[in-house]
Parts: structure tokens; sequence; C-alpha cells
């Protein structure tokens, strides 16, 4: 299920509704005390308790349905509560965005439409300065910055009266909640190490999903009473999980970063000289985006970014395929979304096992396009079958796409973060989140006119770029290596 992407899934809209939210450095405690790690962020077997060190330093298997559920990492699960009231809003206002923004504020179909597009387009473009933000002040008091602008402007929906002002609003909206994804990135790798971040991020994108379905179930209460009051509840609910996610963040605590040695003198006295030498090279280089500059990961970020294209073949592509263009009850609709929900929930963590290694991550990454691609035939082979056999093979190419989409997810989140060292990662992300907003921008577009409107050739055509994508990533992922190698040895 996406609904921003969180855990993104996918990058989220200029609408209130925002994305899951963000984690250390090996050796350091996140919470500031003291070093030595408090458990993997991994999960155990299936069915098995998670492990995690009792108060003796002993490690202990947990037992029940509370230990199986809690993430045995005490910053994972700080940081899950967060996710949970974070999309828990996100869900609230997601269900009632478009008959709040139709109904109470008065706009047609075409204004919301055109608005989100420049609102989503503004959110690309915030992705870039607000990941190079959070490397030079810090992950944590940038994203809390932009979380409570972010909350502000949720709240000032309530207040806005005409095209002109929603248009402006939502421009902001967008820009602050993309920049907040892409510094969210950032912050995982401050505050979790290196080989627990996937997994990391991949219980927490579990938690996404379960935060987005009791939002969602809280929305459907407004939906029912459809009511002005109703919806500026739901509305004006967002932005107070926002405000309570600033000040949770706030209180996050985040490892000191660890700075390079002064460089030696070289006037062989003071060490002015030498050292404000140094200096200028260090701030010269800062000013130079290292992520643009950086191929095989634009290379990486444009195949993820083709990747993301599921998530408009799941929430616009299979909608209208299914209205449209096949005889399946329209309940199949909700159907498709909770099957990806349920599977995505279920998977998620466990498809993210091995990929603390580039090459399987990249591995991981061409069989997403192979399954995303399976995903697309099974669900064009609907056309013209009964409508009980064509809602079965659309569940059943939905269930595909979640097995691929958990396998992108997984491969990407590692590659990202690999391919970018451990410097610079505000940066990094920021490029990485900005390709993966654009596809999500455009993605409604596509699939709507290219694919579905095509037909059988539509999808086809869909399926071969997924599967094209995914297995790009091995070479793309080489070419990264030799010239991170080279720089190395530079």
């Amino acid at each position: 299920m996406t609904s921003s992407p969180a855990e993104t899934s996918a990058p989220d809209s200029g609408l209130p509704g925002h994305g899951p939210t963000g984690p250390g450095r090996p050796g350091d405690r996140p919470d500031g005390s003291g070093p030595g790690g408090t458990g993997s962020a991994g999960s155990g077997p299936a069915g098995s308790g998670p492990v995690g060190p009792g108060p003796d330093g002993a490690e202990r298997r947990g037992s029940g349905w509370a230990a199986r559920l809690l993430h045995p990492d005490p910053v994972v699960r700080r940081l899950a509560t967060l996710t949970l009231v974070n999309t828990a809003g996100s869900g609230l206002s997601l269900s009632v965005n478009v008959l709040f923004f139709t109904r109470v504020l008065g706009l047609s179909a075409a204004q919301l439409g055109v608005g989100l597009t420049v609102a989503g387009l503004c959110g690309v473009i915030a992705s870039v300065p607000a990941g190079r933000a959070a490397d030079r002040w810090g992950a944590r008091p940038v994203l809390v910055t932009l979380v409570a602008v972010n909350g502000v402007g949720t709240a000032c929906y309530a207040l806005v009266h005409g095209y002109p002002a929603f248009l402006a609003l939502a421009c902001v909206v967008c820009a602050v909640d993309r920049g907040a994804a892409a510094v969210r990135n950032a912050l995982y790798a401050e505050v979790l190490p290196a080989d627990r971040r996937v997994a990391g991020r991949a219980y927490l994108r579990v938690v996404t999903n379960v935060g987005i379905c009791l939002g969602t179930a809280l929305g459907a209460i407004a939906l029912q009473v459809d009511s002005r009051p109703a919806y500026l509840t739901a509305i004006l609910g967002d932005a107070v999980s926002f405000a309570v996610v600033a000040v949770l963040f706030h209180r996050l605590r985040v490892p000191a970063a660890e700075r390079p040695a002064a460089a030696p003198a070289e006037d062989g006295g003071t060490g002015g000289t030498g050292a404000r030498a140094a200096g200028e090279r260090a701030k010269g280089a800062r000013r130079r985006n290292p992520a643009l500059r950086d191929g095989p990961f634009l290379v990486v970020t444009a195949l993820n970014a083709l990747l993301c294209l599921q998530f408009a073949m799941l929430e616009v592509g299979v909608p209208l395929w299914v209205v449209q263009q096949t005889h399946a009850p329209r309940i199949t609709v909700a159907g498709t979304l909770i099957v990806n929900t349920v599977l995505v929930i279920a998977l998620q963590v466990r498809a993210t096992r091995g990929t603390e290694d580039p090459a399987t991550a990249a591995r991981v990454c061409g069989r997403a396009g192979l399954i995303l691609a399976a995903s697309t035939l099974v669900i064009a082979l609907a056309h013209g079958l009964p409508p009980l056999v064509a809602a079965a093979a659309v569940l059943g190419g939905v269930a595909l796409q979640a097995l691929g989409e958990v396998f992108a997810q997984a491969g990407g989140w590692a590659l990202s973060y690999d391919l970018a060292g451990e410097r610079d990662h505000g940066a990094y992300q920021g490029v990485y989140n900005a390709g993966a907003s654009a596809a999500l921008m455009i993605g409604p577009a596509v699939v709507s006119t290219a694919v579905v409107g095509f037909g059988l050739l539509g999808w086809a055509a869909l399926g071969a770029l997924l599967a094209a994508a995914g297995l790009a990533m091995r070479p793309a992922v080489r070419w990264g290596r030799r010239r991170r190698g080279a720089l190395a040895q530079a």
C-alpha cells in the first residue's frame, strides 16, 4: 500500500497527509546512552519473538504476541511510534482530501488536478536543497522545522478561500513534505547503523501501512458524516499529528557526527596556513552537490524512478482498468488495496534479507522488475473474462505487484545508502527522493493514457519497461562500485 512513499512506499502529493518517519552510526546508541547497539533491526524467523539483549547483556528471546510485534531495538520502537502517529494522520486526511477540496472549497476536478501537478513539481524541486540543508545543519533540526511548517500549512487549508490561495498553499505543503521525506531518509543514516538501516526501514514501512489503515478507518467516519465540520476535523487532526511528530523528533537523540581530524600544519609553525587551505578546499567541495556529479548514482536513481511507476499502476491504472475494461465487480478495486496492504505488511521485512550486499540488492531489484512485469500481464488478462474470473485475475496480478513492490523497495533502499557511502547522505537522499517524486508526479498521467488507453499493448509495454529497469540495476551498480574503487585509489 502506498500513501506516500513513505517508507514510501512513494512520495506524497501536495494535499494534507505525510509519509513515515525515519531514524546510527555503528558502535553508538542513537539514544545517546553509550556505545553498543541495542538489538538488530532485522526480524527473527517466522513465528518467533525478536531477539534482544537482556538487562545482564545476555540475549533474550521475547515471547507472546507483543514480543513478536515490537521491535527489539528501542530506537526503532521509538521511531515506530513516530511513524504510527505520522501515518495515522496521513490516512485520516488522505481519505477525505478529494471531497474536502471539491465539496468544501468548491474546486473543480480540473482545478484540483492542475493544482496537484504543480504542487508535485514543487516537491520534486524541493527534495535536493532540503537534502543539502540536512548535510549542512543536521538532519534532525531541519526535519523538525519542515514537519512543523507542514503542520501549519495543513491547518491553513481550513482558511483557504479561492483557487489562487489553494494553489500557493499546496505548493508550500508539497515542497516541505517532499523535503521532509528526503531529510528523513538522511536521518536513517545518522541514527541507524549501516548494517541495520534497510531492515529498520522495512519495519517502519510495515508500521506505515498499519498507521494508514488506522487513519483511513477514522477518515471513514468523516466521510459518513459528510459535513464541513467533519472534513475540517479530519484535516485539523492531520495538522495536530504533524505537531506531535515535530515534538517527538525534537526529543530524538542523534549521535554526534564524527569530524575528521584537523589537517596538519603545512607552514611548520602555527598550522594556520595548512588548516585554512584544507578548510577552503572542504568549503568549496561542500558548495557542489556530489550526488549530481555521481553518474552511476544518477542512473540508479532514474531506474528506481521507473520502478516507482508501479505505484501509479496500483493506485490509478488498476481501478481504471477494472471499471472501464473488465467485467470484474467494482468492489474488486477495494480488494486490490487490501491484498496489497496485507502482503506488504507480511513480506516487507523478509524482503530485506541479504540486501546489505550491493550486488545482492541489485539482483533483488532485477527480480522485482520481472515480478512486476508478470503482474502487468496477469492484470491485463482480466479483459474480457467473466466477472469472478476477471476479479481473480486482477487480485492475482496485484498480489504479484505487492511481491515486486517489497523487493523493489528493499533493493532500492540499500542501493541509495550504499552508493552514497558514509558522507553527504542528505545530498544523495535528496536526489534519490527527487527521482521517486518525479515518477509519482507523472505516473498517473502515464498510466491512465499510455497504459490503460492502449489496453493489452499498453500493459505489455509497462511490463517491459519495469523489467528492463530492474535488470539494468546490476550493470549500473557494478559501474558505481568501480567508480568508488577508482576514487578510493586516486
